[in-house]
C-alpha cells in the first residue's frame, strides 16, 4: 500500500465562536477520486480552502505528499510553516472555484499561461504550447484568442480547469464547479471532469450537489454534516444503502428535489 497523498489529522477550524470543523480526520490515496457531499454549511468547501491554504486551521495537522502543509520541522520540533514553505506546498495543488475568476482583460490563452510563466518561470513558448494542449483537451482550442466576456459560463469554467491544470498539480480540488451554471451548460463541464478522472492518475477532491455525477465519478464518498464525517464508503454503498440515518434523510431530500442518483 502506498502512503496517503493527503493526511488530515484532527483538524479544527473556527470562524469566531462558530466551530466549522471539529477534530476532522481522513486520508486520501494517490490517484483517488473523492466526492464530498452534504448539506450547505457542513464544512465541505472549508476543507478545500484549507488544503489550498486560503484558510488556516485552528488545530491539528495536515500532510500533503509526505510534507506538513501548515507546519515544518525545525530540528526535532514542529513549528508553523513560513511563507516559503507554503508557496512550495501550493504548487502541488490546483483548485477550480464556483465562480471562474478569469482575468477579464486577458484572452483565454493568456489566462492559462500567466501562472506558469510568473510562478514557475516557464518560457512563454513552452507555456503557450502546453496551454493549447489543455485547451484542446477541454474542447476550447478555437477560443484561445477570445476574451472571457465572449464565452458562455460553461466555456469559462472549462478555461478555469485548463488554467488550474497548467501548473501541473498533483492534486486537483473542485468546489461546486457547476453551481453557477445554467442547467444546459452543466454537462459540458462534467464531461471534462469525467475525462480527467478516467485519463489521469491525478488525485481529485470534488465538492458537489450533483449526486449522479458524484456516484459515477468517485472512488469514495464522504458525507459531511456539522463539520464532521458522518459516513464514508464506496458510491454504491453511500447512495443505495447508506447506514446512517442522517445520510438517509439527506439523500431522501435530494431525491424529493428531483435529482437522480
Amino acid at each position: 500500500m502506498s502512503e496517503p497523498i493527503i493526511e488530515v489529522d484532527r483538524i479544527c477550524k473556527s470562524f469566531g465562536s462558530i466551530r466549522v470543523l471539529n477534530e476532522l480526520s481522513f486520508t486520501v490515496a494517490p490517484g483517488e477520486k473523492l466526492a464530498l457531499i452534504g448539506p450547505s454549511g457542513s464544512g465541505k468547501t472549508t476543507i478545500l480552502r484549507i488544503l489550498m491554504t486560503l484558510e488556516t486551521i485552528s488545530g491539528g495537522t495536515i500532510k500533503v505528499d509526505g510534507d506538513y502543509l501548515y507546519h515544518m520541522m525545525r530540528g526535532n520540533r514542529l513549528v508553523p510553516a513560513d511563507e516559503q514553505h507554503l508557496h512550495r506546498m501550493r504548487t502541488k495543488i490546483g483548485m477550480v472555484f464556483q465562480l471562474f475568476n478569469l482575468f477579464p482583460h486577458k484572452c483565454v490563452l493568456d489566462n492559462v499561461t500567466l501562472a506558469p510563466i510568473l510562478t514557475k518561470g516557464v518560457p512563454r513558448a513552452d507555456a503557450e504550447a502546453r496551454a493549447m494542449e489543455l485547451l484542446d483537451m477541454v474542447g476550447l482550442s478555437d477560443k484561445a484568442k477570445a476574451m472571457p466576456g465572449q464565452l458562455s459560463g460553461g466555456q469559462k469554467q472549462r478555461v478555469a480547469i485548463a488554467r488550474a491544470l497548467a501548473l501541473q498539480p498533483r492534486i486537483m480540488l473542485f468546489d461546486e464547479v457547476t453551481s453557477a451554471l445554467d442547467p444546459e451548460l452543466v454537462e459540458e463541464v462534467l464531461n471534462v471532469m469525467q475525462r480527467l478522472a478516467a485519463e489521469t492518475d491525478m488525485t481529485m477532491l470534488l465538492v458537489t450537489h450533483e449526486m449522479s455525477f458524484a456516484h459515477s465519478f468517485a472512488d469514495r464518498v464522504l458525507f459531511f454534516d456539522g463539520g464532521r464525517i458522518v459516513e464514508e464508503g464506496p458510491p454504491d454503498q453511500i447512495f443505495t444503502n447508506p447506514r446512517e440515518e442522517r445520510t438517509q434523510t439527506f439523500l431522501k431530500k435530494i431525491l424529493a428535489a428531483g435529482q437522480r442518483l
